[in-house]
């Protein structure tokens, strides 16, 4: 009696502690890090730094919104970056042709949410996996901002413009709150709506879906349409905080975004996609960067940092996987 008691009290204990892994372990991981950042990295907790920290996170944690759901489809978006290079280009033009700031922010998120539908039209349609398609666009997009930027960067005369990405709201800078914002409305949508509800259902099960009624193809169609849609968004905000239209910004973006989305527990192949889990990722991707330059890592040692991070991510989702499949 007395061993059976120990053996169900063991189990009990090792289910509490596999539940709050599954639930919360990135978060104690995120905390011991920054406990530790805190304590030996000269200037890392500092008001200065802290805000810094925030606005270094901001591009990468808007678009990491919406990456969230085509993670959680199943697929995934590799053309974000170049969106976010035409957008703010895109924007920087229609500014100083028209001298409407609302008609540049509006044509930028519009040009992103276009390319967005095309890339949901060729995959969902055509049946063109997502690599190929969001690669084959990447290249398209980006040509297209050298294009209409003719090939330098777009100063934007507008000041008033510049209140986007360079104002700030009870100390904080506006795009610390845009992607405060931004975190809780998706969050919302994935979790209390039907949009997101089939978004996760996609993702455990494609013909399953398609079985239950979902119309697969329309709910691709949008997640891409909206991912395409939030990147453009990001652009303009860039944009603005850079006083102008970049063409070849944001390299190497959208393996950020994807990086912080697997390392919070957002799962490549589909089904599992917990909003709080990527806003821990995309502080770990953001603290680690941050840490590396107040300790003046070169830039070449930092590449090897970011993709080892990757790896790792990729590592953990499938030993995850594996494990889920096993159970």
């Amino acid at each position: 009696m007395i061993n059976t008691a120990v053996k169900n009290t063991n189990r009990t204990v090792m289910k509490l502690f596999k539940d709050l892994w599954e639930k919360s372990g990135m978060v104690v991981i995120y905390l011991i890090l920054f406990i530790a950042l805190s304590l030996f990295v000269p200037y890392f907790f500092t008001m200065r730094n802290m805000i810094g920290l925030g606005l270094s996170v901001s591009m990468v944690g808007m678009v990491a919104c919406t990456m969230l759901f085509c993670l959680a489809s199943g697929d995934f978006d590799l053309s974000v970056e170049n969106i976010v290079a035409f957008s703010g280009v895109f924007c920087a033009v229609i500014i100083n042709t028209t001298g409407s700031v609302f008609l540049g922010v509006a044509g930028g998120i519009l040009g992103g949410a276009f390319f967005g539908l095309v890339n949901g039209t060729i995959i969902a349609k055509a049946g063109i996996n997502a690599l190929i398609t969001t690669l084959g666009m990447a290249q398209i997009i980006r040509g297209l901002g050298f294009i209409v930027s003719g090939g330098s960067a777009v100063g934007i005369q507008k000041v008033s413009f510049f209140t986007i990405g360079n104002g700030s709201f009870l100390g904080l800078p506006n795009p610390i709150w845009i992607t405060i914002v931004c975190f809780i409305v998706f969050g919302i949508l994935l979790n209390n709506t039907t949009y997101g509800k089939n978004t996760l259902a996609m993702g455990g099960n494609m013909e399953a879906a398609r079985l239950a009624g979902i119309g697969v193809n329309k709910v691709k169609i949008m997640i891409f349409s909206i991912q395409g849609a939030m990147a453009g968004f990001a652009g303009v905000v860039l944009a603005s905080r850079m006083t102008s239209g970049q063409p070849n910004t944001s390299v190497g973006f959208s393996l950020d975004v994807i990086s912080a989305c697997v390392l919070g527990g957002v799962s490549l192949s589909g089904g599992i996609a917990p909003i709080q889990g990527a806003i821990v990722g995309v502080l770990i991707m953001g603290t680690v960067q941050n840490s590396m330059n107040l300790m003046n890592i070169p830039t070449f040692y930092q590449y090897v940092v970011r993709g080892a991070i990757l790896l790792i991510a990729v590592l953990v989702d499938k030993f995850k996987e594996t494990h889920r499949t096993s159970v």
